[in-house]
């Protein structure tokens, strides 16, 4: 018997909150926190907690720089991170399949 796809996925990752954050950094190198922000549509606070996450879990770099005078926070998703969301997504899409064994086999 084979293991069902829901085993593959990543548990960090799949939070809707999280899953939309790390999509979003999938697009791109790197992005900037209020694009991020935008673009998931949460506040500052939540998308900062659901980074730290992230970040514990290895899956998101953050790296706070300066514009000027202003702070600058810009995440990027490490190489590991960016493994996760593509089993995370493959064991989705095989999950959304449905692939199930005919009567007559197994």
């Amino acid at each position: 018997m084979t293991e069902h796809p829901r085993a593959r996925l990543d548990d960090v990752i799949h939070a809707p909150v999280r899953f939309s954050i790390v999509a979003a950094l999938a697009a791109v190198e790197e992005a900037d926190f209020k694009a991020v922000r935008d673009t998931v549509e949460i506040t500052d606070s939540a998308l900062s907690k659901q980074v730290a996450t992230l970040e514990k879990a290895g899956h998101v770099d953050v790296r706070k720089t300066w514009a000027g005078r202003r702070p600058r926070t810009v995440l990027r998703l490490t190489s590991g991170g960016r493994s996760a969301f593509e089993r995370h997504v493959a064991a989705l899409r095989d999950i959304a399949e449905g692939a199930v064994p005919s009567a007559g086999e197994g």
